[in-house]
């Protein structure tokens, strides 16, 4: 115990001393990230403000600039602010702005000042009226802050390192209880330089190998766990995507697994053509597999599909630089009659959505949907070239295969979403095999969802019909001896959007369309981009039309609104009924206000390639979203993204995931007929002014949170969780596991 205490004491003062020494660099590099970043936030406010305050600043005694400046002062950083003139004369001030500041000082940029109010950092941006010095911004931001959170830091690395001493200390004297002769070898080793810092093979003490390969593996769990705090400071894109997975994932093996592909080869007139499917799931994923350069295994229901793939049911993609390979899955009719349009169409389908339909349930369905499942996970198999491959299994065709890869594949990282709304526990109640589906998903080892709120209705359904252990702060279910991770994961789209780099501009756009359909040049256009399906509202969004002509004449001839529905499940009598409701009432309303020339609704129900679809956003007015219950809604953030030009106004369902993120849209209750009439008035109205705040604002979202971020935030996730298991099972296999304390 003696030579433990002569060992233990000097490190314990050495490791104190290290603290103290590093709390003065970390205070001066603290201070140096935020000042950084409170320059880079000057830049943003005053452009922001630039065009207000010129306008502003030509009377400065008519309130403008008092209002401007007080709903500006409200941020809790920003001290104090001044606007100059050309003349380095103040023009208006706020009451709290230091007569120390002057305008001459605008050479001397990120000077901090130490006031009694207490440190101010002075940022000043220069107004440019189309080139012309309008004069300039001061502005002040209060750094009290980052002395709070340096004294945060400060505290936190001496707690950390009286933490580290006190266990590095502990097992110290433990290793030394149990081979004193050995401590003492490895002690010398160490002070000679070796030890730890040679790699594991070579060291002179075994009894310290377990220890060292522990302490690596820890270090890089705590490394991964410090790049998932800093996802937020990412700039997410393919590279940044690759990146996680050359360094968290260590280059990994991924795979996707999901009922659509993203191409489908069609024979027509003799020719092999490339299709691109009307698939939300289709878009978000694409761009993430070529970035991957993995495996999608998926159904291939292409006619010329067989036509084109290798002995092995491969096929490179993309056509034009190949980046990943589709392996297709071949499904007879009876299967995808009874897994696809059965079960999962004609049953999970209804069931998740509340759009008044009910769902139907078969057994002889319910035997495809296990038959289909269990045909994937065996190519998911054969396609595993790993024991612990990262697999990303897509939406509710697939509620069974997760624990079906489990079956095979332990060691697999199974990460699951399900890109519909989850029901409540009552409503779900309705399945007949309601336990198997969660019995099935809790295989996953992340299952994602867009909302907290389809999250919370996953894990109610799991506490009322399984015997689980259920964590809610953490949001983890444990099941039959896997956890499970149930996250919030809202998707999003590809920024900036592919299908743009050959677009014409939005002008050309606009006359394209219009010649296309035989409009006038001055016809307003309203847009809607939808599969046939019921859940999409696409009545309701009719009968608006109907009401807004009906409530204000004065757009009968001057408004059209264009619905592109790409036809799905034709095959399902619910399907087919729709289809003719939609087409009896776009012909009951454009016989009613139609007349030659005119028709107020221009019905196109036929597939339209991606290059289309976006011609169609970038010329019209206005798109109308009017989902009766969706878990997302990728079409409202492809109208956004595609409209470079800042106008256009998006028209949003409340009942869709996207109107919580994209909250600058006219958000309307679909049922309620008149509130989106009024909708469709006020957006045909919409000064141009408006319309640019809001799209602006909303493309700025989508550039943040895109699709690259969706995926990377499950991918790092995934990482977190294998970095972990890995560690675990090391100190399983360590020969001291036996007589640490379990966990």
């Amino acid at each position: 115990m003696r030579f433990s205490l002569k060992f233990v004491i000097p490190l314990a003062l050495a490791l104190s001393l290290i603290a103290y020494g590093v709390v003065p660099l970390v205070d001066v590099l603290t201070f140096k990230w935020f000042t950084r970043d409170i320059d880079i936030r000057t830049k943003l406010i005053g452009s922001t403000m630039q065009d207000a305050l010129i306008e502003g600043s030509s009377n400065p005694s008519d309130g403008k600039l008092q209002r401007l400046f007080s709903r500006a002062i409200q941020d809790e950083r920003l001290y104090a602010l001044a606007l100059c003139n050309t003349e380095n004369k103040i023009l208006y001030k706020t009451q709290t702005f230091p007569e120390v500041v002057t305008c001459a000082d605008h050479d001397a940029h990120n000077q901090v000042l130490n006031l009694p109010q207490g440190p101010l950092h002075v940022g000043y941006y220069n107004l440019d009226d189309s080139g012309k010095n309008a004069g300039r911004l001061v502005m002040l931001h209060d750094l009290s802050f980052i002395q709070r959170r340096s004294t945060d830091t400060r505290n936190y690395i001496v707690y950390f390192f009286g933490a580290l001493a006190a266990v590095v200390s502990l097992i110290t004297v433990i290793i030394a209880q149990i081979s004193l002769r050995g401590w003492v070898r490895g002690t010398r080793a160490l002070l000679r330089g070796e030890g730890l810092l040679r790699p594991f093979s070579q060291v002179g003490t075994p009894e310290l190998r377990p220890i060292a390969k522990d302490l690596k593996l820890l270090i890089r769990d705590l490394e991964t766990d410090r790049r998932v705090k800093d996802a937020n400071q990412i700039s997410w894109n393919p590279n940044s995507l690759k990146e996680i997975l050359n360094n968290d994932l260590k280059g990994d093996e991924v795979l996707i697994v999901s009922n659509r592909e993203p191409y489908i080869h069609v024979r027509r007139n003799d020719k092999i053509e490339i299709q691109f499917p009307a698939s939300g799931l289709v878009t978000a994923l694409e761009p993430i597999m070529r970035a991957c350069s993995g495996t999608w295994i998926a159904h291939g229901a292409g006619n010329a599909d067989r036509e084109v793939v290798d002995k092995d049911d491969h096929v490179q993609v993309p056509p034009e630089d190949p980046s990943y390979q589709i392996r297709r899955v071949w499904l007879t009719k009876e299967e995808e009659q009874g897994y696809y349009y059965g079960f999962a169409n004609e049953g999970i389908w209804p069931l998740c959505h509340i759009a008044h339909v009910r769902p139907v349930f078969r057994s002889q369905d319910w035997a495809q949907y296990v038959a289909v499942n269990r045909k994937f996970a065996n190519a998911v198999i054969e396609e595993a070239k790993t024991d612990d491959p990262v697999i990303l299994v897509q939406d509710y065709h697939f509620a069974l295969l997760p624990k079906m890869i489990r079956e095979q594949l332990p060691k697999a990282t199974v990460i699951t979403f399900w890109h519909i709304p989850f029901p409540n526990p009552e409503v779900f109640s309705v399945c007949p095999w309601r336990e198997e589906l969660l019995d099935g998903l809790l295989g996953s080892s992340i299952l994602g969802f867009h909302t907290r709120f389809h999250c919370n209705n996953f894990i109610d359904s799991v506490d009322r019909f399984l015997e689980s252990r259920i964590d809610r702060e953490t949001s983890t279910i444990s099941y039959k001896g896997v956890l499970t991770a149930v996250n919030q994961y809202p998707i999003s789209i590809e920024y900036p959007v592919k299908w743009l780099k050959t677009q014409k501009s939005v002008s050309e756009c606009r006359k394209q369309i219009r010649k296309l359909n035989g409009f006038s040049d001055d016809r307003l256009i309203g847009v809607g981009i939808d599969r046939l399906d019921y859940t999409k509202g696409i009545l309701e969004r009719f009968l608006a039309v109907e009401r807004l002509l009906e409530l204000e004449p004065e757009w009968i001839g001057k408004f059209t609104f264009v619905q592109i529905a790409a036809p799905s499940r034709s095959s399902l009598n619910e399907y087919q009924h729709f289809d003719a409701d939609v087409r009896a009432l776009a012909y009951k309303i454009n016989k009613r206000f139609g007349k030659d020339g005119y028709d107020p609704i221009c019905l196109k129900v036929e597939h339209h390639e991606p290059h289309q679809v976006y011609e169609y956003f970038r010329g019209a007015d206005l798109c109308f979203v009017s989902s009766l219950h969706d878990g997302m809604n990728l079409v409202a953030k492809e109208f956004v993204a595609s409209r470079d030009d800042e106008q256009g106004v998006l028209i949003l369902s409340q009942f869709t995931g996207a109107s919580k993120e994209l909250t600058e849209a006219l958000i309307v209750n679909p049922y309620n007929i008149d509130q989106c009439a009024a909708a469709l008035h006020m957006a045909l109205e919409m000064p141009e002014g408006e319309q640019r705040n809001r799209i602006r604002s909303m493309r700025g979202l989508i550039q943040e949170f895109n699709v690259f971020r969706w995926a990377g935030r499950m991918l790092m996730d995934a990482a977190r969780l294998r970095q972990r298991s890995r560690l675990f099972e090391s100190v399983q296999k360590s020969k001291y596991s036996k007589d640490w304390p379990q966990t």
